[in-house]
């Protein structure tokens, strides 16, 4: 039985709230990425559909059991013991395990999973397994965010069997789990089916029912064009979108689709300075452009309301520890920034209204990842941006990066750009340490954007990473953020949004807490 919302009619379909049996969920996501399972949240949001974690995240920010029943950490926190529930397996008939678990988390540290690498380096030692259903997970120093971190859709459990047997490209189009769904194929550049898995009996402790998903499928579709997705919502060819433009937000709600809206912890949308080689060297000028924005001004009139203001550089306001002080910390004052700009000797400004120094024009290169990073209304904040910028004699270039050569690495050196937007998601502030953790011959981190070495500031995020209690978790953390913004490292945008249009036709249709991405074994029809 295939059931869609109401096809054709334009208008909202109805329902007496009877749940209906099985049916066919289609669903209209905005990227496609290159592998199910990946260290880029787009391939985690398709991912958590497929692959069970041992712990998920509840509404209050804790970790419930999933695969895991429970865990116990030691008097010098430096190990986890964690109790695998008996009785689950994975989709090829092998047994999730206390030694399954210990094979994902030696895949991770091995390289396995980038992501799931950048939140385990620099702490993770080895897994000992004690018995058929327990393990231990040992730490080289403390991590207060241990567990909860696991409950990001990077941690999700893997069969072993599946890993050592099949290819490469095997498990990157259709990873073999426990999850409440199966990849059943992969259309590249249209649409991925996942059915439902039979003998699913590991849901989550907050899901709303145990035992296999409601419907029979999800036709996962890829649309990249938001208007495009919002009008095959309103047309009932599907039941579901995500990313909803802002000026479609309004309309939707007025037309009564549930509309629903996930401000992601981490780090939010941001523009980090290059502080290796460029204009972006001299501290000042970083202030000074950073000055020149009004950046509140941008969002507010592009996102229409929808999508939040940032002024924090370092994480968003939805996570943990984070330091209004920091989001304060610039306004918008273009006066000052004439100021810092002619102190550091860019006093010239020419015919085009762009300053010179000793014959150097003041040009910053921003490059980003159009339609995967960067969507449609970022964009558009980014060009209001490098209208803003020229006042003070700013020339900006906008570089739109497309998908496969953004993550095939293109701009990803200094001497490549001025300036990079991006963001990165996360439940708690240790994303700190993945951003400003600092790059060495020895241990490189790309991810460190800005290219800035400070002990200063890495000791501050260790210190609040292995914090014994939140509260002075909280305090290192919002140091660590002060810090960023004093030395103008890093200024944010805008709060990165996960969000969904869903007609009211379909039910129980989820964003997870660990990072929005939506959730379908809850979902079913009514009629």
């Amino acid at each position: 039985m295939s059931m869609t919302a109401c096809a054709g009619t334009g208008a909202v379909a109805s329902g007496t709230g009877e749940r209906v049996e099985d049916g066919t969920i289609v669903y209209a996501h905005q990227q496609e990425p290159d592998c199910i399972f990946g260290g880029w949240i787009e391939q985690s949001y398709i991912s958590y559909n497929v692959l069970d974690s041992l712990f998920a995240l509840d509404e209050n920010g804790e970790a419930v059991p999933w695969l895991a029943s429970g865990w116990k950490l030691s008097e010098d926190r430096l190990t986890y013991t964690i109790t695998v529930e008996p009785g689950n397996e994975f989709t090829d008939g092998t047994p999730v395990d206390a030694e399954a678990i210990a094979y994902n988390f030696n895949y991770w540290a091995e390289g396995g999973n980038s992501t799931a690498l950048a939140w385990l380096g620099g702490y993770y030692e080895s897994t000992e397994v004690i018995d058929e259903h327990t393990l231990a997970v040992h730490l080289s120093q403390p991590y207060l965010k241990f567990i909860e971190n696991l409950t990001q859709g990077y941690f999700g459990i893997q069969s072993p069997q599946a890993l050592e047997t099949r290819t490469e490209e095997e498990n990157c189009e259709a990873p073999i789990g426990s999850g409440a769904f199966v990849v059943d194929e992969w259309n590249r550049g249209e649409n991925l089916v996942l059915v439902r898995n039979e003998n699913y009996t590991s849901a989550p402790a907050n899901a709303d029912h145990d035992g296999p998903a409601y419907v029979e499928k999800i036709d996962w579709r890829f649309v990249p064009e938001g208007v495009t997705r919002v009008a095959a919502l309103r047309s009932g060819e599907v039941d579901a979108i995500y990313d909803i433009p802002a000026i479609e937000w309004s309309g939707l709600e007025d037309s009564g689709y549930e509309l629903q809206k996930y401000v992601t912890g981490g780090r939010p949308q941001q523009i980090s300075l290059t502080t290796t080689q460029g204009p972006f060297v001299d501290e000042n000028v970083r202030k000074a452009f950073i000055y020149s924005l009004d950046r509140q001004s941008a969002v507010e009139t592009i996102g229409q309301g929808v999508i939040p203001y940032e002024g924090n550089g370092g994480v968003s306001q939805s996570t943990p520890g984070y330091s209004q002080d920091a989001a304060d910390y610039y306004s918008y004052d273009p006066v000052e920034a004439i100021k810092l700009l002619e102190a550091s000797g860019w006093s010239t400004v020419n015919a085009d209204g762009y300053r010179e120094k000793d014959g150097e024009l003041l040009e910053i290169d921003i490059p980003y990842g159009a339609g995967s990073i960067i969507n449609a209304d970022g964009a558009s904040i980014l060009q209001a941006l490098q209208e803003q910028a020229k006042a003070t004699g700013f020339k900006v270039n906008l570089i739109p990066v497309p998908q496969g050569e953004f993550f095939a690495g293109a701009y990803s050196t200094a001497e490549e750009r001025d300036a990079y937007p991006g963001y990165w998601t996360a439940i708690n502030g240790g994303i700190l340490y993945i951003n400003w953790r600092q790059h060495t011959e020895a241990w490189p981190n790309y991810a460190n954007s800005a290219f800035y070495n400070s002990e200063e500031l890495e000791n501050l995020i260790l210190a609040g990473n292995s914090a014994p209690d939140q509260e002075t978790q909280d305090a290192y953390y919002a140091q660590a953020q002060e810090y960023i913004a004093e030395h103008a490292l890093s200024f944010g945008i805008y709060d990165r949004l996960s969000t969904l249009g869903v007609n009211p036709r379909l039910q129980g249709v989820k964003q997870e807490h660990a990072q929005g991405g939506p959730t379908f074994h809850d979902a079913y029809f009514v009629e």
